[in-house]
């Protein structure tokens, strides 16, 4: 029996755009959020706005990876935000993107991107992070004192399947 290697955590570069957009439409597909068409028109506004983001450093990327394979992603959204009665600094990190491949998945992965990007965000002395967690993400996110917030939202636009 062989042992797996232990998967290496790096930051992504803007190379690593493509890899991250297919995580990201991977993700929204396997929780069947909406169709492929939606999927694919999302992946043609992502990659320019993911470009310019991994080059500015509003978003980080992480990747976790083994034998030159890419088994998890997860990205930290830099975002400007007004002083809050929560924290003085006019900032915000947004985690989004997380992604484990299938065959990597049960081994802790997504636990593992979560403290990294946790420490990060303590590192740059964040006071609040946020996120939205899918069905399968909620138990993660709640081992690690995220609470679910008073977050309405309002879609002012819809975009049609076609």
């Amino acid at each position: 029996m062989s042992e797996r290697p232990i998967p290496t955590l790096r930051r992504a570069t803007v190379e690593d755009a493509s890899l991250i957009v297919e995580h990201r439409h991977r993700m929204f597909a396997d929780n069947h959020f909406t169709s492929e068409a939606r999927l694919d028109a999302m992946d043609k506004a992502f990659e320019p706005w993911l470009r310019t983001a991994l080059a500015d450093n509003s978003y980080l990327g992480l990747l976790l990876e083994a034998d030159g394979q890419i088994l998890a992603g997860a990205g930290i959204y830099f975002m400007p935000f007004p002083p809050h009665w929560m924290h003085d600094e006019p900032r915000r990190a947004y985690l989004l993107n997380f992604y484990v491949t299938p065959e990597a998945r049960g081994q802790g992965l997504a636990k593992q991107l979560l403290r990294a990007a946790l420490a990060i965000c303590r590192d740059k002395e964040i006071a609040v992070v946020t996120l939205h967690a899918s069905p399968q993400g909620r138990h993660l996110y709640g081992q690690h004192s995220f609470e679910p917030s008073s977050e309405m939202m309002l879609r002012l636009k819809t975009e049609s399947a076609e």
